[in-house]
Protein backbone atom coordinates (compact mmCIF):
# COMPACT_ATOMS: atom_id res chain seq x y z
CA UNK A 1 0.00 0.00 0.00
CA UNK A 2 1.77 3.36 -0.96
CA UNK A 3 1.13 6.40 0.84
CA UNK A 4 0.89 9.64 -1.53
CA UNK A 5 2.13 13.05 0.00
CA UNK A 6 1.32 16.04 -1.36
CA UNK A 7 3.28 19.26 -0.60
CA UNK A 8 2.73 22.61 1.16
CA UNK A 9 -0.95 24.76 0.23
CA UNK A 10 0.35 27.60 -1.03
CA UNK A 11 -3.04 28.77 -2.36
CA UNK A 12 -4.19 31.55 0.15
CA UNK A 13 -7.76 32.72 0.93
CA UNK A 14 -8.84 36.36 0.00
CA UNK A 15 -9.10 36.65 3.51
CA UNK A 16 -5.45 35.70 5.05
CA UNK A 17 -3.37 37.50 6.89
CA UNK A 18 -0.62 37.59 3.88
CA UNK A 19 -3.49 39.33 1.88
CA UNK A 20 -4.47 41.62 4.19
CA UNK A 21 -1.07 42.96 5.00
CA UNK A 22 -0.33 43.51 1.37
CA UNK A 23 -3.74 45.25 0.91
CA UNK A 24 -2.65 47.80 4.18
CA UNK A 25 0.88 48.05 2.26
CA UNK A 26 -1.03 49.44 -0.89
CA UNK A 27 -3.01 51.66 0.48
CA UNK A 28 -0.86 53.30 3.08
CA UNK A 29 2.01 53.27 -0.31
CA UNK A 30 -0.75 55.23 -2.09
CA UNK A 31 -1.97 57.51 0.44
CA UNK A 32 1.48 58.89 0.87
CA UNK A 33 2.22 59.25 -2.62
CA UNK A 34 -1.10 61.22 -2.85
CA UNK A 35 -0.09 63.02 0.18
CA UNK A 36 3.40 64.02 -1.37
CA UNK A 37 1.52 64.67 -5.31
CA UNK A 38 -1.14 67.45 -3.21
CA UNK A 39 1.92 68.98 -1.83
CA UNK A 40 3.99 69.44 -4.88
CA UNK A 41 0.78 70.67 -6.93
CA UNK A 42 -0.14 73.19 -4.28
CA UNK A 43 3.16 74.76 -4.16
CA UNK A 44 2.71 74.62 -7.94
CA UNK A 45 -0.40 76.52 -7.52
CA UNK A 46 0.45 78.83 -5.73
CA UNK A 47 3.42 80.16 -7.99
CA UNK A 48 1.69 79.70 -10.90
CA UNK A 49 -1.33 82.11 -9.72
CA UNK A 50 1.74 84.64 -8.30
CA UNK A 51 3.25 84.63 -11.54
CA UNK A 52 -0.35 84.96 -13.09
CA UNK A 53 -1.43 87.77 -11.55
CA UNK A 54 2.22 89.53 -11.52
CA UNK A 55 1.95 90.29 -14.69
CA UNK A 56 -0.35 93.17 -15.17
CA UNK A 57 2.00 95.19 -12.51
CA UNK A 58 4.91 94.49 -14.45
CA UNK A 59 3.70 95.03 -17.71
CA UNK A 60 0.78 98.07 -16.99
CA UNK A 61 1.77 101.91 -17.13
CA UNK A 62 3.07 102.75 -13.76
CA UNK A 63 1.51 106.65 -13.60
CA UNK A 64 -1.92 104.55 -13.65
CA UNK A 65 -1.59 102.41 -10.27
CA UNK A 66 -2.08 104.19 -7.20
CA UNK A 67 0.43 101.64 -5.40
CA UNK A 68 3.64 102.70 -7.65
CA UNK A 69 2.46 106.47 -7.85
CA UNK A 70 4.99 106.75 -11.29
CA UNK A 71 7.96 104.68 -9.58
CA UNK A 72 8.77 101.38 -11.25
CA UNK A 73 8.40 97.93 -9.51
CA UNK A 74 11.83 97.46 -8.38
CA UNK A 75 12.35 100.35 -7.68
CA UNK A 76 9.20 100.79 -5.19
CA UNK A 77 9.80 96.79 -4.10
CA UNK A 78 13.23 96.87 -3.50
CA UNK A 79 12.90 99.02 0.18
CA UNK A 80 10.70 96.62 1.79
CA UNK A 81 13.02 93.36 0.09
CA UNK A 82 16.01 94.59 2.45
CA UNK A 83 13.47 95.45 5.10
CA UNK A 84 12.50 92.13 5.23
CA UNK A 85 16.10 90.67 4.81
CA UNK A 86 17.27 93.04 7.33
CA UNK A 87 15.10 92.42 10.45
CA UNK A 88 14.79 89.28 9.60
CA UNK A 89 18.50 88.77 9.84
CA UNK A 90 18.93 90.78 13.12
CA UNK A 91 16.41 88.87 14.50
CA UNK A 92 18.02 85.22 14.03
CA UNK A 93 21.58 86.93 15.06
CA UNK A 94 19.87 87.11 18.39
CA UNK A 95 17.86 84.19 18.53
CA UNK A 96 20.10 81.83 17.16
CA UNK A 97 22.45 81.60 20.23
CA UNK A 98 19.54 81.71 22.85
CA UNK A 99 17.97 79.08 21.22
CA UNK A 100 21.08 76.73 20.90
CA UNK A 101 21.83 77.55 25.04
CA UNK A 102 18.53 76.76 25.91
CA UNK A 103 18.44 73.59 24.03
CA UNK A 104 22.02 72.58 25.64
CA UNK A 105 21.05 73.16 29.36
CA UNK A 106 17.68 71.39 28.57
CA UNK A 107 19.28 68.57 26.83
CA UNK A 108 22.35 68.20 28.88
CA UNK A 109 22.74 70.26 31.90
CA UNK A 110 18.97 70.86 33.73
CA UNK A 111 17.25 68.02 35.81
CA UNK A 112 14.97 66.18 34.34
CA UNK A 113 11.70 67.69 36.21
CA UNK A 114 13.22 71.25 35.10
CA UNK A 115 13.87 70.13 31.68
CA UNK A 116 10.59 68.98 30.97
CA UNK A 117 9.16 71.30 32.68
CA UNK A 118 11.20 74.13 30.01
CA UNK A 119 10.38 72.34 27.18
CA UNK A 120 6.63 72.81 27.90
CA UNK A 121 7.49 75.92 28.43
CA UNK A 122 8.86 76.34 24.97
CA UNK A 123 6.21 74.53 23.01
CA UNK A 124 3.64 76.84 25.03
CA UNK A 125 5.52 79.82 23.94
CA UNK A 126 5.60 78.85 20.04
CA UNK A 127 1.68 78.58 20.16
CA UNK A 128 0.96 81.83 20.91
CA UNK A 129 -0.55 84.03 18.34
CA UNK A 130 1.37 86.17 16.27
CA UNK A 131 -0.91 89.06 16.81
CA UNK A 132 -0.29 88.86 20.41
CA UNK A 133 3.61 89.40 19.98
CA UNK A 134 2.41 92.27 17.80
CA UNK A 135 0.91 94.25 20.54
CA UNK A 136 2.46 93.58 23.35
CA UNK A 137 5.70 94.47 21.44
CA UNK A 138 3.99 97.74 20.06
CA UNK A 139 2.33 98.68 23.57
CA UNK A 140 4.82 97.02 25.91
CA UNK A 141 8.18 96.24 24.59
CA UNK A 142 8.62 99.63 22.50
CA UNK A 143 8.10 102.14 25.45
CA UNK A 144 10.56 99.71 27.71
CA UNK A 145 13.19 100.13 25.61
CA UNK A 146 12.81 103.63 24.93
CA UNK A 147 15.99 104.59 27.75
CA UNK A 148 17.76 102.21 26.48
CA UNK A 149 17.91 103.13 22.73
CA UNK A 150 18.91 106.52 24.43
CA UNK A 151 21.63 104.73 26.49
CA UNK A 152 22.91 103.48 23.21
CA UNK A 153 22.67 106.78 20.97
CA UNK A 154 24.69 108.65 23.88
CA UNK A 155 27.51 105.89 24.70
CA UNK A 156 27.68 104.20 21.09
CA UNK A 157 26.13 106.89 18.79
CA UNK A 158 29.87 106.74 16.90
CA UNK A 159 28.44 103.47 15.37
CA UNK A 160 26.58 104.51 12.48
CA UNK A 161 23.73 101.91 13.08
CA UNK A 162 22.86 103.81 16.33
CA UNK A 163 23.51 107.37 15.10
CA UNK A 164 21.11 110.38 14.70
CA UNK A 165 17.93 110.42 16.84
CA UNK A 166 16.60 108.00 18.95
CA UNK A 167 12.96 107.22 18.53
CA UNK A 168 11.12 108.49 20.97
CA UNK A 169 8.00 105.47 20.71
CA UNK A 170 10.28 102.98 20.78
CA UNK A 171 8.75 101.61 17.30
CA UNK A 172 12.44 101.16 15.60
CA UNK A 173 13.61 98.13 13.10
CA UNK A 174 15.41 96.80 16.34
CA UNK A 175 12.30 96.44 18.46
CA UNK A 176 10.80 94.56 15.58
CA UNK A 177 13.79 92.08 15.34
CA UNK A 178 13.53 91.65 18.90
CA UNK A 179 9.93 90.87 18.76
CA UNK A 180 10.80 88.44 15.48
CA UNK A 181 13.42 86.64 17.59
CA UNK A 182 10.63 85.99 20.20
CA UNK A 183 8.51 84.66 18.04
CA UNK A 184 11.22 82.34 16.42
CA UNK A 185 12.99 81.03 19.56
CA UNK A 186 10.64 78.41 20.57
CA UNK A 187 10.51 76.44 17.31
CA UNK A 188 14.61 77.05 17.03
CA UNK A 189 14.89 75.72 20.34
CA UNK A 190 12.64 72.70 19.96
CA UNK A 191 14.87 71.47 16.95
CA UNK A 192 18.24 71.67 18.68
CA UNK A 193 16.83 69.92 21.70
CA UNK A 194 15.79 67.09 19.83
CA UNK A 195 18.47 67.21 17.88
CA UNK A 196 20.79 67.56 20.98
CA UNK A 197 19.13 64.67 22.58
CA UNK A 198 19.95 62.23 19.45
CA UNK A 199 23.72 62.52 20.18
CA UNK A 200 24.95 58.73 20.45
CA UNK A 201 25.85 58.01 24.42
CA UNK A 202 29.05 56.39 23.14
CA UNK A 203 30.52 59.46 22.03
CA UNK A 204 29.29 61.58 25.26
CA UNK A 205 30.14 58.60 27.65
CA UNK A 206 34.02 58.09 25.03
CA UNK A 207 34.83 62.01 25.85
CA UNK A 208 33.35 62.07 29.35
CA UNK A 209 35.94 59.03 29.92
CA UNK A 210 38.60 60.47 28.45
CA UNK A 211 38.20 63.29 30.98
CA UNK A 212 36.53 65.69 29.17
CA UNK A 213 34.43 68.12 30.73
CA UNK A 214 30.95 68.28 30.21
CA UNK A 215 31.52 71.59 28.07
CA UNK A 216 34.43 70.07 26.26
CA UNK A 217 31.78 66.97 25.29
CA UNK A 218 29.50 69.45 24.67
CA UNK A 219 32.00 70.89 22.49
CA UNK A 220 33.35 68.02 20.99
CA UNK A 221 30.72 65.66 20.76
CA UNK A 222 27.09 67.06 20.99
CA UNK A 223 27.44 70.13 18.46
CA UNK A 224 29.40 68.63 16.09
CA UNK A 225 26.88 65.59 15.88
CA UNK A 226 23.82 68.67 15.90
CA UNK A 227 25.38 71.07 13.14
CA UNK A 228 23.42 70.25 10.45
CA UNK A 229 19.96 70.08 12.61
CA UNK A 230 20.76 73.51 14.31
CA UNK A 231 21.48 75.07 10.41
CA UNK A 232 17.69 73.47 9.57
CA UNK A 233 16.26 74.85 13.13
CA UNK A 234 17.99 78.41 12.35
CA UNK A 235 16.77 78.13 8.68
CA UNK A 236 13.20 77.50 9.38
CA UNK A 237 13.01 80.46 12.21
CA UNK A 238 14.52 82.73 8.94
CA UNK A 239 11.65 81.56 6.80
CA UNK A 240 9.30 82.38 9.69
CA UNK A 241 10.87 86.06 10.36
CA UNK A 242 10.16 86.46 6.79
CA UNK A 243 6.85 85.58 6.44
CA UNK A 244 5.67 87.46 9.82
CA UNK A 245 3.26 89.88 8.95
CA UNK A 246 1.29 90.98 12.18
CA UNK A 247 3.94 91.43 14.62
CA UNK A 248 5.77 93.57 12.14
CA UNK A 249 2.90 95.43 11.20
CA UNK A 250 1.58 96.95 14.76
CA UNK A 251 5.57 97.94 15.39
CA UNK A 252 6.91 99.49 11.89
CA UNK A 253 5.68 102.47 10.02
CA UNK A 254 5.17 102.03 6.53
CA UNK A 255 8.15 103.44 5.03
CA UNK A 256 9.63 102.35 1.76
CA UNK A 257 12.97 103.46 2.54
CA UNK A 258 16.64 101.82 2.84
CA UNK A 259 18.61 102.43 6.44
CA UNK A 260 20.93 100.06 8.22
CA UNK A 261 19.99 102.39 11.43
CA UNK A 262 18.59 100.61 14.69
CA UNK A 263 17.19 103.45 16.18
CA UNK A 264 15.85 106.37 14.64
CA UNK A 265 12.33 106.52 14.01
CA UNK A 266 12.48 106.09 10.60
CA UNK A 267 12.91 102.85 9.57
CA UNK A 268 12.05 100.17 7.05
CA UNK A 269 9.72 97.71 6.96
CA UNK A 270 8.89 94.71 5.56
CA UNK A 271 6.87 92.96 2.31
CA UNK A 272 4.20 91.27 4.88
CA UNK A 273 3.44 94.26 6.67
CA UNK A 274 2.91 96.36 3.52
CA UNK A 275 0.33 94.18 2.03
CA UNK A 276 -1.26 93.97 4.88
CA UNK A 277 -1.77 97.65 5.48
CA UNK A 278 -2.07 98.68 1.66
CA UNK A 279 -4.14 95.58 0.30
CA UNK A 280 -7.52 96.92 2.38
CA UNK A 281 -7.24 100.09 -0.41
CA UNK A 282 -5.94 98.49 -3.31
CA UNK A 283 -7.83 98.05 -6.34
CA UNK A 284 -7.40 97.28 -10.22
CA UNK A 285 -3.18 97.24 -10.86
CA UNK A 286 -2.90 97.90 -7.30
CA UNK A 287 -3.72 94.85 -5.94
CA UNK A 288 -1.48 92.84 -8.80
CA UNK A 289 1.58 95.89 -7.39
CA UNK A 290 0.87 93.66 -3.78
CA UNK A 291 0.26 90.20 -5.67
CA UNK A 292 4.02 90.54 -7.59
CA UNK A 293 5.23 91.84 -3.85
CA UNK A 294 4.40 88.27 -2.82
CA UNK A 295 6.04 87.14 -5.62
CA UNK A 296 9.15 88.35 -4.44
CA UNK A 297 8.95 87.26 -1.06
CA UNK A 298 7.96 83.52 -2.29
CA UNK A 299 11.05 83.57 -4.36
CA UNK A 300 13.21 84.67 -1.43
CA UNK A 301 11.43 82.69 0.70
CA UNK A 302 11.90 79.67 -1.25
CA UNK A 303 15.91 80.67 -2.03
CA UNK A 304 16.64 80.26 2.03
CA UNK A 305 15.24 77.27 2.28
CA UNK A 306 16.57 75.75 -0.89
CA UNK A 307 20.18 77.41 0.74
CA UNK A 308 19.26 75.77 3.98
CA UNK A 309 18.67 71.79 2.65
CA UNK A 310 22.30 72.56 0.48
CA UNK A 311 24.03 73.28 3.53
CA UNK A 312 21.74 70.28 5.41
CA UNK A 313 22.68 67.67 2.72
CA UNK A 314 26.77 69.33 2.61
CA UNK A 315 26.79 67.72 6.13
CA UNK A 316 24.70 64.49 5.60
CA UNK A 317 27.40 62.47 5.44
CA UNK A 318 28.32 63.29 9.10
CA UNK A 319 26.38 60.42 11.47
CA UNK A 320 26.45 58.65 14.69
CA UNK A 321 28.08 55.77 13.08
CA UNK A 322 31.06 57.20 12.11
Amino acid sequence: MTTTTTGPDTTRSPGTPHTLRRRGDLVFSGTALAAGIIILVTLAAVALFLIVQSIPALSADTSDNHILSGQSFLSWVWPFVFGTLWSSLIALVIAAPIAIGIALFISHYAPRRLAGFLGYIIDLLAAVPSVVFGLWGALTFAPMLVPFYKWLNEHLGWIPIFSGTPSGTGKTILTASLVLAVMILPIMTAICREVFLQTPKLHEEAALALGATRWEMVRMAVLPFARSGMVSGAMLGLGRALGETMAVTLVLSPLGIITFNLINPENPTTIPAIIALRFPEAHDEGVNTLIAAGLILFIVTFAVNFVARWIVSRRAEFSGAN
